[in-house]
């Protein structure tokens, strides 16, 4: 049996935990830019129509009585890894897909018994840490998700093995992993509305409907799910991203936000012993054009110089020529936790390093701000994964 965990509007939650103050009333967490937008609304602030994505003057114009709080990834992190602690308590794997979101394979195979061992968890989460978190218990990874989302805020819902089919078959066909909005609407054309009518497909239907993977996604609308929960959630890259109250075109204001964002890298990747061999920026322009520019280094390095130097290499290639610059980035990836290579002491550290350059453009990985970084991914610590990032300008 699998469970899915998902502490409850995460962000809030922990500011109304450690103020009493702002318990009761409607919360966002958000940055203080002019372009801040809510990362996580509380509970209390949801029914005025405040969302996580949401531009922050929009969310006060709903809602005028609207607390704002500064996100703290440094308690989000505190708080998160004493909560898996309590995950892992007893358990045959746990699987971090962020750090409020995780699956996890429970130690009892019988139902009853894993719906009441995901209630004492959820119990332990509230007593020790003092937040509260939904549970969706079932056979399948997909059908615990859906189930924990059905559940919140603050409940279990669990869906018995032989009976995911039947649980499924009414729910909006959007519900369904690998469904996006795009999709959506390409059935509701077909006037295909529910998971149900997605798992009555024919064989030749439903490769109409999604191609190749359509019987994939058949199976998973009938209930069909094999993949185990993994602990085993390979670090892929640490990045970090900032976005300019204002748009920035001057060269030097770049090189200088470059520079912090590469010692932030810098100082994660030392915090977790990681070095890496690929540096890379990501720029959006003031029209949302997103460019990246990736090279690759002759060693992986943790060494902030060498990122800083590689970052500006990359933004240079990049050929702005003065354009406005809205949101600027650095990641390093190809991560190792080998022991660095000895390197000559008297060279400059770009010296020391041979890179060749590629071009990325248009798909850079989304990351966060330098005073609210993105997570370092991996087994461990309970980080989000690749695509679930916690942008300081974007949601949770």
């Amino acid at each position: 049996m699998i469970a899915h965990f998902d502490l409850d509007a995460f962000y809030a939650s922990v500011a109304q935990r450690d103020d009493p103050a702002l318990r009761g009333k409607p919360v966002a967490v958000a940055g203080s830019s002019r372009r801040a937008v809510v990362l996580t609304a509380s509970y209390e602030a949801r029914p005025f129509g405040v969302r996580s994505a949401m531009p922050l003057f929009k969310a006060r114009a709903l809602c005028p009585e609207l607390v704002v709080v500064q996100p703290d990834f440094e308690r989000y992190r505190e708080l998160s890894a004493a909560v898996f602690a309590i995950y892992e308590s007893g358990a045959r794997a746990v699987e971090g897909l962020s750090l409020d979101e995780a699956f996890v394979a429970l130690a009892d195979d019988d139902f009853g018994q894993a719906l009441a061992a995901a209630q004492a968890v959820r119990r332990r989460v509230r007593d020790e840490v003092g937040l509260t978190v939904s549970a969706g218990v079932a056979a399948q990874k997909m059908v615990a998700k859906i189930a924990s989302d059905a559940a919140k805020p603050d409940g279990c819902a669990g869906v018995e093995p032989g009976t995911e089919a039947a649980y499924l078959a009414p729910l909006p066909a959007g519900r369904l992993w690998g469904i996006g909005p795009k999709t959506q609407a390409r059935l509701t054309a077909r006037g295909v509305a529910t998971i149900g009518q997605i798992a009555a497909l024919s064989d030749e239907e439903a490769f109409a409907l999604f191609g190749r993977g359509g019987r994939a996604v058949r199976e998973l609308a009938r209930g069909h799910d094999a993949r185990a929960v993994s602990a085993d959630r390979e670090t892929r890259s640490v990045s970090s991203e900032t976005t300019f109250e204002y748009d920035v075109a001057a060269e030097t204001e770049l090189r200088a936000a470059l520079c912090e964002l590469a010692a932030d890298v810098a100082r994660r990747l030392q915090a977790h012993g990681l070095r890496g061999s690929t540096v890379g920026v990501k720029i959006k322009l003031t029209g949302f054009t997103i460019l990246g520019r990736q090279t690759a280094l002759a060693v992986p390095t943790d060494d902030p110089a060498a990122i800083e130097a590689a970052a500006l290499h990359c933004l240079r290639r990049a050929g702005l020529e003065g354009a406005a610059v809205r949101l600027l980035g650095v990641r390093v990836a190809s991560l190792t936790e080998e022991p660095a290579r000895e390197l000559s002491l008297f060279a400059p550290p770009f010296d020391r390093l041979r890179m060749t350059g590629q071009v990325i453009d248009g798909q850079p990985e989304p990351v966060a701000g330098p005073r609210h970084p993105e997570p370092v991914e991996g087994p461990c610590h309970p980080e989000p994964v690749e695509g679930h990032p916690e942008p300081v300008e974007g949601p949770e």
